[in-house]
């Protein structure tokens, strides 16, 4: 569903769409930008490593909401 709602905003700079990868790290919506290597250069630009559309070390850069619910 996330990737949904991106799909339709991922051309304005304020939101990172680029960032919204599936859960093994694959960028499954490169498809959406306008060139095919966009959303890779933009997350190699950030300092991720990318091999064959797949976040190299996904481990580090996953974002998991359920342990920022467990701090609070």
């Amino acid at each position: 569903m996330v990737g949904y709602a991106m799909n339709a905003s991922h051309t304005v700079p304020d939101i990172p769409a680029h960032r919204v990868v599936n859960r093994n790290g694959v960028l499954t919506g490169k498809h959406h930008f306008g060139h095919p290597e966009e959303m890779q250069q933009l997350l190699e630009a950030e300092g991720l490593k990318i091999i064959q559309d797949q976040i190299q070390d996904f481990k580090t850069y996953f974002w998991d909401p359920n342990e920022l619910e467990a701090r609070l």
